[in-house]
């Protein structure tokens, strides 16, 4: 009886899961093609777009955070069926991606350039410095015009999705990245009559493809207040209660801070990576080029773990041995999906890099990257799994130890060691710092089986 329980709860997971994988999966595609677009100019403007987008990287991070904390509200107030609850929360979303919009912004505008730099170390190979610098900086202004939509369809999807709606954002997402696919190819080509802008085109295609899709999210919000009862009255005036403010900032502060510091830190040892030179930024940026379309599947069943759990820690009558157990089946279940994923990975390792107009140092350079992620990317699947499950009880300050302390205590030292004190290939220091996450599994494998996560923050 018990396996046909699983079943069909499995068949829950993946109606939550597949619609966000799909979606990340369309939008990492796209992006993958735009990469290759852009990479098929040549070396510099492909690197020049990677640090960039780099820094993006911390800033959506950080604007995830900030929203994921509330989320973690939502969801238990969707399992409640408050759509008070729920209307309060999308008001905060709001607020607080507005908020991190600007904190991007100013950061963008007046540091961008120096934080750019810090990547760029010359290592007598084809690419150039000065040259991947312009590339980062002309395509990190135009971004400055896609940091509100962006923020605000963040705001938009993750209310959604912490109701169990991931159809809505997959086809919003859809539609954007059709535009920004065609949008690419007419404006860094310089197609039907327009100019041949490269890596401004392709910033000024992203930015329209995010307007687009912040749009298409909240007209069909709006005018479907039946479907989305917390969407009535929205913006009929926006009050938020001060006790829903204290908690979601008691719980979200440390996710906010948690988002941003593992991000920084993933920044930071790239830019540790780069001291080898510019070819290693290059290959890093194919490696996670094509990386980022397999991740989507342990990305997307955490973010269906966290929903699920989170419905369910909300709901008074669940059994609390019974949430258990289906924690531990969607964990199991992402582990066993990214060996799959994995598999998949390693196979067109070797394929995927010769696409690039780049040298073939860079190419075998990008192989390799690329073969170390799939294989660890089941340690990847339970680290993510075993964060959702924590973060789902509004566990935090734990998730924020376990998450980004760990890389800022464990994973940048081991590069920094590694880099500066050994004369170890880059190749064998990115698998030792990727291997450490094993260590990682175990501690989340104690804390899940402690059931410290287990924990009702609506009350």
């Amino acid at each position: 009886m018990r396996h046909k329980i699983n079943t069909g709860y499995l068949k829950r997971a993946l109606l939550i899961a597949v619609p966000i994988m799909i979606q990340n999966g369309i939008t990492n595609i796209v992006s993958m093609l735009d990469n290759i677009m852009v990479g098929r100019i040549g070396t510099d403007p492909m690197s020049g777009v990677a640090v960039a987008n780099e820094l993006i990287f911390v800033w959506m991070l950080m604007l995830f955070g900030g929203l994921s904390g509330i989320g973690i509200f939502t969801a238990q107030y969707t399992g409640k069926g408050d759509t008070t609850g729920v209307r309060d929360t999308f008001r905060l979303q709001i607020v607080v991606s507005l908020l991190i919009a600007a904190v991007g912004f100013l950061v963008f505008r007046f540091a961008g350039r120096d934080l750019i730099t810090l990547f760029l170390t010359e290592d007598g190979g084809i690419g150039r410095a000065d040259a991947t610098e312009l590339h980062a900086v002309s395509y990190l202004t135009v971004m400055f015009a896609g940091l509100i939509p962006i923020a605000l369809t963040q705001a938009y999807s993750v209310t959604l999705r912490s109701t169990g709606e991931t159809l809505l954002p997959m086809a919003a997402s859809l539609i954007a990245v059709c535009i920004n696919l065609v949008g690419n190819y007419i404006l860094i080509y310089g197609k039907f009559g327009a100019p041949a802008l490269g890596v401004t085109g392709a910033a000024i295609a992203t930015v329209i493809s995010r307007i687009v899709e912040f749009l298409c999210l909240a007209v069909y919000v709006h005018a479907h207040t039946g479907k989305y009862p917390f969407a009535a009255g929205l913006f009929r005036n926006f009050r938020i209660p001060a006790a829903l403010i204290r908690s979601c900032a008691v719980k979200g502060t440390p996710l906010l801070l948690n988002e941003t510091l593992w991000s920084a830190c993933q920044a930071l040892t790239t830019q540790i990576y780069s001291v080898r030179g510019l070819s290693v930024i290059a290959a890093f940026n194919i490696s996670r080029t094509i990386s980022n379309v397999f991740n989507v599947a342990f990305i997307a069943m955490g973010n269906a773990i966290g929903i699920i759990i989170g419905q369910e820690l909300g709901m008074k009558n669940k059994d609390v041995g019974e949430v258990r157990q289906d924690a531990w089946l969607l964990t199991w279940f992402s582990v066993g999906l990214c060996v799959i994923f994995g598999g998949l990975l390693a196979l067109v390792s070797g394929v995927f890099p010769l696409i690039y107009n780049t040298s073939e140092e860079i190419r075998n350079l990008a192989t390799g990257l690329i073969l170390i992620a799939a294989v660890c990317m089941p340690l990847y699947a339970f680290v993510n799994a075993a964060y959702f499950v924590l973060r789902s009880g509004g566990k935090t300050v734990l998730t924020f130890f376990f998450d980004s302390c760990w890389g800022w205590v464990v994973s940048v030292p081991a590069a920094l060691f590694l880099i500066y004190r050994t004369r170890l290939p880059i190749l064998m220091i990115f698998l030792i710092v990727q291997l450490l996450e094993g260590v990682k599994c175990v501690i989340g494998f104690v804390l899940m089986k402690k059931g410290v996560w287990i924990n009702d923050v609506t009350v």
